[in-house]
């Protein structure tokens, strides 16, 4: 049963007198390009002991999400605060980095300013905005650092769960085992696939035990207030890049000796960067400009009715979308519509060994209609979903008479975010490149046609071209046949991962 959380020994007055002394330390631990696929959230096959227990101390949020699904965007978001389109951080790759607006300030800004010692203890900090160093955005590398007795704010990621995906010779994962939503095949290629997945997360939960230890071993833990969230959903074919629940769904937990009771499961309609104003608050810090993002024990987040989240270009890839969540139904407006799901990315190609294996059933006509429509050459405007009935999101009712006051009602919420909150830019007609590019793949490969061409088009402007199959039936094949191995090896394997033909970035492409 879900329960409610209960707020313990939390009061806004408890909050306002802290000080310096006893402010509690922070330890936000990101994963990357993950969903709740966890033991302690019910996924089967998987064993996660370490993530297990920090949730049986604290509050699993059931209801989580982030603001974007990919990495730069969504962490610029969380790094702040507010929403990525607001600040002008919502192209992913971005190049022409920009200052927050507004007078916003990097969160690690304002714990530095109140006192905190700020660290970020692992590489990645990918903001599309300046500053966004590491050494700008962080004091230091580790709490170890700080001055005695000062409080922390301390950042870590564990990268693991990125694709490439290691297996775990400690506790392999049988194909047998895992259960796959049903908008993927189910063939052996696909469980193998998916059971790697979960291997790899099996040991970046070894990792969370080991900086978790630490807290204890180190006498810190008591007065340490420690998040556990993933930077946005699964590195899938429907997962990341999308806005459904694939990937936007986000594992969050929290624990707080002495502040929070232990063993909550909450469903409240949760946002990445709730963390942002959570965790303000506990410290007694006022940010400059009130953010997105608000507290997770506060009214605004229990009464929460509606989450958002929008999608831009991803490196070359050009699309838009940008969706309202609410606890029965999700609503996602495509504002490219003409393009593919599945358009060509460098990354993705070169990246996810199932994308071969759904186009060559696709292009041979061997997916079922949930599955198909992923594989489509073009995308309804509006999906609806009514999330109570279809929670795996395959059905779109956008166009069903019974739904038509859910969707009105959805569609003016989320134009009103769009309008009053990010202040959406929309897309404009060079980002959609339109005219650009000739009407149908002159080549085998997209990829090969846009290596051939770097220095005669502007991909930096336009993106590369929507066409749509990107490879041909033979070509799928071929890389299909590339990956098996790879998919297939043992978990103590050091093969290397396989080199996709016409998925790497040329490096004279024509800027405008």
């Amino acid at each position: 049963m879900i329960q409610q959380t209960i707020l313990v020994l939390l009061t806004l007055c408890a909050v306002g007198s802290a000080s310096a002394d006893d402010r509690p330390n922070i330890l936000w631990i990101t994963i990357e390009d993950w969903s709740p696929d966890l033991s302690c959230y019910g996924t089967k096959g998987i064993h996660t002991p370490n993530v297990d227990q920090l949730a049986s101390e604290g509050i699993r949020y059931e209801r989580a999400f982030t603001t974007s699904p990919v990495c730069s965007t969504s962490r610029s978001a969380m790094m702040t605060g507010f929403h990525q389109n607001y600040i002008g951080a919502h192209q992913h790759r971005t190049e022409d980095k920009k200052p927050l607006p507004y007078g916003i300030r990097p969160i690690p800004h304002l714990f530095a300013d109140a006192g905190y010692y700020t660290c970020l203890m692992s590489w990645k900090t990918d903001c599309n905005f300046l500053p966004d160093k590491k050494g700008q955005l962080f004091m230091g590398v580790d709490w170890k650092d700080r001055e005695p007795d000062q409080p922390f704010f301390a950042r870590i990621t564990f990268g693991g769960t990125h694709r490439k995906w290691n297996r775990d010779p400690v506790r392999p994962i049988d194909i047998k085992d895992v259960e796959l939503p049903p908008y993927y095949p189910d063939t052996p290629f696909i469980r193998r696939d998916w059971a790697n997945g979960l291997e790899q997360m099996q040991q970046v939960d070894r990792e969370v035990g080991a900086i978790l230890k630490r807290l204890d071993d180190e006498g810190l833990a008591e007065n340490t207030i420690v998040f556990f969230i993933g930077d946005h959903g699964r590195c899938h074919i429907r997962g990341k890049q999308f806005l459904y629940d694939e990937g936007t769904r986000i594992p969050m937990i929290m624990r707080w000796p002495g502040k929070v009771a232990a063993g909550q499961v909450n469903d409240d309609l949760v946002m990445s960067i709730d963390i942002c104003a959570t965790i303000l608050e506990a410290a007694d810090i006022t940010p400059p400009v009130p953010l997105h993002g608000k507290s997770l024990f506060s009214k605004d987040v229990k009464q929460r009715k509606y989450t958002f989240a929008a999608r831009d270009k991803m490196d070359d890839t050009h699309d838009a979308m940008r969706s309202i969540r609410s606890r029965d139904y999700k609503l996602i407006l495509n504002l490219m519509p003409e393009r593919a799901y599945c358009q060509f990315s460098f990354y993705k190609e070169g990246a996810y060994p199932p994308l071969a294996e759904m186009n060559v059933l696709n292009l041979q006509g061997k997916l079922n209609p949930a599955q198909a429509a992923f594989m489509a050459s073009s995308k309804p405007p509006i999906e609806l979903f009514d999330l109570r009935s279809d929670p795996h999101e395959i059905h779109n009712v956008a166009d069903d008479p019974k739904y038509a006051s859910v969707k009105s009602e959805l569609l003016e919420e989320l134009n009103r975010w769009r309008e009053d909150v990010i202040h959406d830019a929309g897309v404009s007609d060079e980002f959609r490149g339109e005219g650009v590019f000739p009407k149908t793949r002159p080549t085998a490969t997209v990829g090969e046609w846009v290596q051939q061409n770097a220095d005669k088009f502007d991909f930096k402007t336009a993106g590369v071209p929507g066409w749509y199959p990107t490879r041909t039936l033979d070509e799928w094949q071929k890389v299909r046949d590339m990956w098996e191995p790879w998919v297939f090896r043992d978990p103590d394997s050091n093969m290397q991962r396989p080199v996709i033909p016409f998925t790497k970035k040329p490096k004279n492409r024509r800027k405008r």
